[in-house]
């Protein structure tokens, strides 16, 4: 046996590789959940109320059930405690206020949307036509719709979501880095700011969104054989399985929960939903196959939505610049239930407020609320993005009061790259990061000096058209998975990954993974991990996942997680795959296991050319004519891997926006981001995240919000109100790397997360930019999404334009009359 240098494959890792996956994706040769057919298939469709609370006094079902093919409707009463109830996984506080979360309830409906009955019709379409037959009588109650009355009605007696609750206040979570021991007393930072140094004060408004995936939400169920078998269009198909063991008493080894090609997720599909739960139920009672899809309509309305905060900031800080702490004062809408991970998801944002900067002094304060609206969850970032937000914005006032370039305000107090690891003020250890590095080559990409130049030219000519220049350097707590940090959180699941590997005697390479795709690239990306570290063709390893029957153990995707915990127990079981295959090749080469090496997928005795292939070995195995005693036949292997830290990405975005001072139009003149996330393993796939991330950013900036009245009802529930950004509204970026990335110590691979990087910076470099451009006319705010009215607003708010809605938001309390108090005006 002889091998050579030659026979190795090309390396994997850092190439730009073309997604496996693509061809069937883009070409429609694939199966999302509405396309697959059962014989004896039934159809759901769901009645929903119309109102945002109110008592249900009857249901009708007469007349839907006489509708052609119908057979059977059911209400919440019919289905009882059969429906299962939703689950809350993340009680942040032991005496967190959580109302149960019946999927159809029978007595009263908390948001405009919750189901009140369901249609099983032998059609899609004849079961919709006969919801439409349904009648439902309801007595509307009071509704608990603006989140800071619906905070403080325990004080004013307002309205109550939940009125056996007796409280809309879900549950109060506090960090304290004094009390902590990783900071000093922030009340006296502040108070010591106010008599020689500098308080800036801020309140800004983190609006509703709604994840707006390009596939809605599907789900079929066959009870039928010796397993209930679920299709879900999810992207936490082994949570889910255990969501429906754990409340319906169904063994796991007999729930069988695939989620086949899904279309895009955001953490909108991080969830177990009543849909879900009901289509279980009704399959189970009927003992036939079940399916579900809900409309765009109803998605846009029941899904749940994202980020929905207020956040009140006091900064304190040096006359020099120098911050000296910072307290956060948060609002979370959880709106009607408390969801999987949503009471979580403002705790999350806890960790990165002080973001990339050595504050001594922090404190947050969190105050989540139950609502008569859509309940809300994670959704791109989960926390991180408001987090950012937040401070991002308090830096570029810092530095106007200071009267310095937003940049240098930030230099004076970020974190130096020799000054790694580093524990910050919130307790988390940051292991790497280089914010000199990318500032520099961001700004150099970007041309700073020269648009500074050009601002300053139109300010002082009086140009109709204003420049604007936006800031935003970030970092984010990455790869959701140290299962202790998680436990010590009290959330109820750890966050550990699986992988397996298993080298068939064909010379292809099969994995399994415990992460589960939703249009991020798995197959490639995996794919050309496991190619390196077992130098094996790329096109000879497949990549599975996405069926609990196939990957037996895992815990899915989100939290940018996939490649970093999941890829790193795919090089750990590879790794294993080597050590388990060394005695089989130390016997066929007949020398001592101390002898070989192993390089490109071939083992090699020291100082010959005797070699033997990994792939060989794999084939010698299955055959298992002749081994070595003592040995079991086959290579295979599985990992689990559970980091000791998340890991950090950063980077830094620059904004130049254009803004019409006459129109209050707007107009991105140029984007930059460099964004360091550590080893990259297919710069294709990070350059779509990127760009996907940034205009989802961009979006909440400028264009999203989800728009309640006064009555509860969504007005924003169709893509002709709720502006989601199409081809038309997209712009150039310029994504561009450091030359000395800094490397993740967590994994072998150095990598970091990149899925949600874009979403978290973008949205305050843009906000940034705009309020820069609207400075000289006295504005230091405009809520979000920056209309063209509410910008035109906030420049005349000051000059006796008499603008009907003043849209500036800048001070609390005495100057609260510049900010948006009605939820969605302005839109």
């Amino acid at each position: 046996m002889t091998a050579t240098e030659a026979e190795a494959p090309e390396h994997e890792i850092g190439r730009d590789r073309r997604r496996k996956e693509d061809q069937r994706l883009i070409t429609g040769r694939t199966r999302w959940t509405d396309n697959i057919q059962i014989p004896g298939m039934l159809h759901l469709a769901m009645v929903r109320s119309p109102f945002a609370h109110a008592k249900i006094l009857s249901i009708d079902t007469e007349a839907a059930k006489q509708a052609p093919n119908v057979v059977d409707v059911l209400t919440g009463a019919d289905l009882g405690e059969s429906q299962g109830v939703n689950i809350n996984a993340w009680p942040i506080t032991p005496d967190q206020v959580a109302p149960v979360h019946l999927p159809m309830p029978s007595d009263r409906v908390t948001f405009a949307g919750e189901i009140v009955a369901v249609v099983v019709a032998r059609t899609a379409a004849e079961a919709r036509d006969a919801a439409e037959l349904v009648d439902v009588e309801y007595e509307q109650l009071p509704a608990a719709l603006d989140l800071k009355e619906a905070a403080a009605a325990d004080e004013n007696g307002g309205a109550l979501a939940h009125p056996d609750l007796g409280t809309n206040k879900s549950a109060f979570w506090k960090f304290d880095s004094a009390e902590a021991g990783t900071g000093g007393n922030v009340d006296e930072a502040i108070e010591k700011a106010r008599g020689d140094g500098i308080v800036v004060e801020r309140e800004f408004r983190q609006q509703r969104l709604i994840p707006a995936f390009m596939e809605p939400r599907s789900c079929v169920v066959d009870p039928t054989g010796e397993q209930m078998t679920m299709w879900s269009a999810t992207q936490i198909p082994h949570i889910l399985r255990f969501a429906l063991a754990a409340t319906t008493g169904v063994p796991e080894s007999k729930i069988r929960v695939i989620a086949p090609d899904v279309g895009g997720g955001f953490g909108g599909k991080l969830q177990t939903t009543p849909e879900e739960w009901l289509v279980w139920a009704i399959a189970r009672r009927l003992g036939k196959p079940v399916k579900y899809t809900e409309t765009r309509s109803e998605s846009l309305l029941s899904a749940h939505h994202g980020r929905d905060q207020w956040q009140k900031l006091t900064l304190a800080a040096e006359k020099d610049g120098t911050v000296t702490g910072l307290k956060v004062e948060l609002l979370a809408d959880l709106g009607s239930y408390v969801s999987l991970v949503g009471g979580g998801v403002p705790v999350l944002g806890a960790f990165m407020f002080n973001a990339i900067y050595k504050f001594p002094a922090y404190q947050f304060n969190c105050q989540t609320v139950l609502t008569n609206k859509t309940w809300t969850d994670a959704y791109r970032g989960a926390g991180r993005p408001e987090a950012t937000f937040g401070i991002e914005r308090m830096m570029d006032e810092l530095a106007n009061e200071l009267g310095v370039d937003p940049l240098e305000v930030r230099e004076r107090n970020w974190i130096k790259h020799e000054e790694f690891p580093f524990t910050t003020v919130a307790g988390l250890e940051y292991d790497s990061g280089n914010y000199e590095a990318a500032t520099a080559r961001a700004k150099e990409a970007f041309g700073y000096d020269e648009l500074r130049a050009e601002q300053k030219r139109r300010r002082e000519s009086g140009d109709r058209v204003q420049l604007g220049i936006g800031v935003s350097t970030f970092t984010e707590m990455c790869g959701l998975a140290p299962s202790r940090v998680l436990g010590q959180l009290d959330y109820g699941a750890g966050g550990w990954e699986y992988a397996g590997v298993r080298m068939l005697a064909t010379g292809k390479v099969e994995v399994t993974t415990g992460a589960s795709a939703h249009g991020q690239g798995h197959e490639t990306a995996f794919s050309q991990i496991v190619a390196d570290r077992l130098g094996v063709p790329f096109e000879d390893v497949e990549i599975l996942h996405g069926d609990t029957a196939v990957a037996h153990k895992g815990l899915d995707t989100y939290g940018s997680r996939s490649l970093v915990v999941g890829g790193e127990a795919l090089v750990r079981a590879a790794d294993k795959v080597i050590e388990k295959a060394k005695p089989f090749a130390a016997y066929m080469l007949e020398a001592s296991e101390d002898d070989l090496e192993f390089s490109g997928g071939t083992f090699t005795v020291k100082g010959t050319d005797k070699g033997v292939g990994l792939t060989e070995i794999s084939a010698a195995t299955f055959a298992s004519h002749d081994y070595p005693e003592g040995l079991e036949p086959g290579i295979d292997a599985e990992a689990t891997y559970d980091p000791v830290n998340f890991n950090y990405p950063h980077g830094t975005h620059l904004c130049a926006i254009e803004v019409d001072t006459e129109t209050g139009a707007l107009k991105i003149r140029k984007y930059v981001c460099c964004d360091d996330v550590g080893n990259i393993i297919n710069p294709l796939i990070v350059a779509g995240q990127v760009h996907g991330g940034l205009v989802q950013g961009i979006a909440q900036a400028l264009w999203e919000e989800a728009v309640y009245d006064d009555a509860g009802t969504l007005v924003s529930g169709s893509f002709v109100d709720y502006l989601l950004p199409t081809t038309a509204d997209t712009i150039n970026f310029d994504v561009v790397h450091t030359d000395d990335p800094s490397f993740a110590t967590t994994n072998t691979l150095g990598t970091k997360g990149v899925g949600e990087a874009g979403t978290i910076a973008s949205t305050p470099a843009v906000v940034n930019s705009v309020v820069d451009a609207l400075r000289q006319f006295g504005v230091d705010d405009v809520v979000m999404p920056c209309t063209p009215e509410r910008v035109w607003r906030a420049i005349h708010s000051n000059d006796g334009a008499d603008p009907t809605e003043e849209a500036a938001a800048p001070h609390f309390e005495e100057s609260a009359r510049n900010q948006d108090s009605t939820e969605g005006a302005g839109q």
